[in-house]
């Protein structure tokens, strides 16, 4: 049965390629997120990066699970830069690692529970016991690797059932993009739980890939990082989404002023 979500306010934040991001702060993102989740809404927040926002730019059903996110964050710094340009002066970078690891301490301080879903076994083993020495009390109510293909309509079924019986407020899903965010639009009235897609962020805190250095992130370098780190895998992503953004961007800045700030159109 679809869950009826109450009102809120509009939504403030501006259009980046044709993509709504939300303009927030790291404490009100947290809250939203925490305050979702004390009431078991069903809900989902994507972390929009310059591949989220390009991808969207160019495929009309990915624009619309972005569009129907109850929270789009500006995850890449090039997409808090953009916001900035835009009105947003004080925008910063809230990305995927850093949210859930905010939030887990928020999780552990006020009794929540968290799921995660997504990435290998062997990524959550690690991840489960780094988990459990920073945050000793956390708790943890699921940790399930979904096969590497498309789950029959039972076992979707079932994998629902479990994350609903286990009482997770808030369910972080690392599928990759576009993968995860499909699967949360799809999910959203079904899992009872906020649903954060959070792409490389089990890893990067399992130890399993390596982060950028701290200079790197707030220059917003940590692409470069990545792809020198998975260059066969990255390179194509990367040649195309960046070239495609910065081409806007600079198109942006030579034909027309900043326009103002604005709501979510819905």
């Amino acid at each position: 049965m679809t869950q009826r979500l109450p009102k809120r306010p509009p939504r403030q934040g501006a259009a980046v390629m044709g993509a709504f991001i939300d303009a927030t702060t790291w404490d009100e993102a947290l809250q939203r997120i925490f305050n979702w989740g004390a009431q078991h809404q069903s809900r989902y927040v994507t972390l929009c990066n310059v591949h989220s926002v390009v991808t969207a730019s160019q495929e009309p059903g990915f624009a619309k699970v972005i569009a129907k996110a109850d929270m789009a964050l500006p995850d890449g710094a090039p997409i808090a830069w953009a916001l900035r340009r835009q009105g947003h002066t004080s925008q910063e970078r809230i990305n995927g690692p850093d949210l859930m690891w905010r939030y887990l301490q928020l999780a552990e301080a006020k009794g929540q529970k968290v799921y995660f879903y997504g990435s290998s076994q062997d990524t959550l083993d690690q991840l489960r016991e780094r988990l459990g020495k920073a945050f000793p009390t956390l708790r943890v109510v699921g940790m399930v690797s979904p096969p590497y293909r498309a789950l029959t309509e039972a076992e979707d079924q079932a994998a629902v059932d479990h994350i609903n019986e286990s009482g997770a407020h808030v369910v972080f899903v690392g599928l990759g993009c576009p993968k995860q965010e499909a699967w949360m639009q799809a999910h959203k009235g079904r899992v009872q739980a906020v649903m954060l897609g959070v792409g490389a962020a089990f890893d990067y805190h399992a130890g399993t890939i390596q982060r950028a250095p701290v200079w790197m992130q707030k220059a917003g370098l940590e692409w470069l990082h990545r792809l020198a780190s998975e260059p066969r895998r990255l390179a194509s992503r990367y040649l195309v989404t960046n070239t495609l953004f910065v081409a806007h961007m600079l198109r942006q800045m030579v034909i027309s002023e900043p326009p103002a700030k604005s709501e979510h159109p819905r």
